[in-house]
Order: C-alpha cells, then sequence, then structure tokens
C-alpha cells in the first residue's frame, strides 16, 4: 500500500498556552501522533511510505476559498503583532457572524467569521503544514484513480472539521474534501467519516452537491463536538437533499454497535455506486481515547477496515484523529492491514 506523507507537519506544533480554554490541552494534536503511526507502518512488509507531489493551489482552491488561504497564510504574522504567547499564536475566539461579501483587514476581525472555535492555534510552519497535509491527499487520490487499489494520506494537521471558510477542531484544510472534488472530476464520489466526531466541515462543504454522497458515523452531537451539526435529520438541501447521511451514535458505543451501523452506511455507498470511495479515518473511536467516548478495541479496527473493503472500490484513507498516542500506530496498522487481506 502506497503511503503518502510529508514531514513539514513537525514544525506545527505547541506548548501549553496561557491563554486557552479550560480544556484545551496542546497534548492531544501533536507531532508524535504520526511518529507512532509511522514506526508502526514501518513494521509492515505492505507499506511504501512516499512523500507527496505538489499539486500547487489551484484543487485546494476548488473547495476553500482564497480570502480563506490569505487568512490561513498570513493569521501568525498578524496575530503575533496581539499574541501573548512566545512563538505562536493562539487565536482568542470571538462570536462568529456571516457578512456575505465584507473583506475585512485586520486579523481581530477575521476570527469570528473563519473560526467556529479556539482549537486551531497557528504558528509560521502551520500554513506549510496544511498544504502539504493536502498534497497527501492529492497524491493518494491520484495514485487510485490511475491504479485503483487502496492509498493512505497520512494527513497532518487533520482536515473534517474545516469548511470552505472555516477552520476548527485542529483542523485547517479539508483533506477529504479537497480529495473528493479532485477525483470528482474522474467520477462518482463518496465520502465515509469515521472519526469519533462528526465531519461537519466535509458536510458543509457538499451539502447542496449530489455528485459527492457524505456519511458520517460519529458521537450524538447533543452531548459531543462540535454541537451544531451532525444529527440525524440533517440530510442535504436543494440539489444535495438525501444526498448526506448522519449516524448519530450514543455513550460507549461499542465494537457490536458500530459495526451494524457502519453495515447500514455501507447500504448507502452500494446503492450510490461510486467510482472512488475517500474515508476520513479517525481513531478516536478507541477506548480510552482521551478526546473520545466510545469503546472500540484494537480488534474493532481490522473488521471495520474489512467491512469497507469489500465495497470493492478504489479508496484513499485519511488520517483525521486519534488522540492515545501509544496505541495510535498500531490501530491505524490494525486498520489499513485489513485492506491487504
Amino acid at each position: 500500500m502506497k503511503i503518502y506523507y510529508s514531514d513539514k507537519h513537525k514544525g506545527h506544533a505547541f506548548g501549553l498556552p496561557d491563554s486557552r480554554p479550560a480544556d484545551y490541552d496542546s497534548n492531544y494534536e501533536h507531532p508524535g501522533r504520526v511518529d507512532s503511526i509511522l514506526k508502526a507502518l514501518k513494521s509492515t512488509s505492505w507499506a511504501e511510505i512516499l512523500p507527496p507531489d505538489d499539486f500547487g493551489l489551484e484543487p485546494i482552491l476548488q473547495v476553500h476559498t482564497a480570502r480563506y488561504l490569505d487568512y490561513l497564510k498570513d493569521a501568525y504574522k498578524q496575530w503575533m503583532k496581539f499574541s501573548v504567547e512566545k512563538d505562536m499564536a493562539f487565536i482568542p475566539y470571538k462570536p462568529g457572524f456571516k457578512p456575505t461579501s465584507t473583506r475585512f483587514d485586520k486579523v481581530p476581525d477575521q476570527d469570528g467569521f473563519f473560526m467556529t472555535d479556539m482549537y486551531v492555534p497557528v504558528n509560521e510552519h502551520t500554513y506549510p503544514a496544511a498544504i502539504a497535509a493536502a498534497n497527501c491527499a492529492l497524491s493518494a487520490s491520484r495514485i487510485i484513480a490511475t491504479q485503483k487499489g487502496v492509498a493512505f494520506a497520512l494527513c497532518r494537521p487533520p482536515g473534517h472539521h474545516a469548511g470552505v471558510e472555516i477552520c476548527g477542531g485542529f483542523c485547517y484544510l479539508n483533506n477529504a474534501a479537497i480529495a473528493a472534488q479532485w477525483l470528482s472530476s474522474h467520477g462518482k464520489v463518496a465520502i465515509l467519516d469515521i472519526d469519533y466526531h462528526t465531519g461537519n466541515g466535509t458536510q458543509s462543504i457538499f451539502y447542496e452537491r449530489a455528485d459527492v454522497l457524505t456519511i458520517s458515523l460519529h458521537a450524538d452531537p447533543v452531548w459531543e463536538y462540535p454541537s451544531f451539526a451532525g444529527f440525524a435529520h440533517e440530510t442535504g438541501s436543494g440539489a444535495g437533499k438525501g444526498f448526506h447521511h448522519n449516524f448519530p451514535l450514543p455513550h460507549q458505543t461499542d465494537d457490536s454497535l458500530y459495526l451494524k451501523t457502519l453495515d447500514k452506511a455501507l447500504q448507502l455507498i452500494i446503492t450510490y455506486s461510486p467510482n472512488f470511495l475517500v474515508v476520513s479515518a479517525g481513531f478516536d473511536t478507541f477506548k480510552g481515547d482521551p478526546l473520545g467516548d466510545f469503546t472500540l478495541s484494537r480488534n474493532g479496527f481490522p473488521r471495520i477496515g474489512g467491512a469497507i473493503s469489500t465495497l470493492q472500490i478504489p479508496t484513499v484513507i485519511m488520517l483525521e484523529g486519534g488522540y492515545k498516542t501509544d496505541e495510535l500506530g498500531d490501530n491505524v496498522v490494525a486498520f489499513l492491514g485489513s485492506f491487504n487481506s
């Protein structure tokens, strides 16, 4: 299996800032997550780790706007004029509003428009890391478009909470959406999000479209992040009505319930009959994950991967969440390995 990885993610790292939400801990989303995965992948006989190609900004601009990319690119430099933190800009979120055409000149005025929460600190390496993650997703997409099979994009930072002009939840650019958009010029695409948290950014990007089916299995937003999206009644609108499906799950969801729900999601994909499948693979569903409440076991991941692989659809998989770092690499390998069996 071809694995696309860039070490540019390493600079996107932070200490624990003084000004932060009460429950913020930078140790959740940190470079050690990728270190754990790389170590486990290198112990296998089937992982071929490759650098991504540079696709330029054009495919990213098919999903995100130019003014949003400008915001991400300049946020650190601009915020260091205001930040009390050293070597990072921990952006204090202001409640958002929805102007339709205003272009703000000052970062403090932009934040309420471009952010959904405070879990998106930036430093001088954040934007290059996000671009590199998108290139990993695009490189993996191109290989499955040309050679079929399965490829894995080792994306960091993750992406599924990022919308067209929104960052949040550790996510800056929506890697899955960028991949799906690129693949959509080659055929029908379905996105399956199996992260613990709903893929609200992905949902919003494709909510009015019928050419990309989006499905998310996740903790019920009645009690879990992001709270404002991921409900079962959200099924798309306009041309996209019926092309989005949420499966909110209860506290302490285990292997059995998850797999039963996954089977329902896979039946929707079979009915849709896509040419390509994009999987937002989060591993924060694992029992004991510090940001999750589910109780999936190590053995659950190859069963999930095995079920997805039976679809026999060219599939690009990308990393989203998973914060129990000492177990993360083995969980990822257990999942990916099922596609080789």
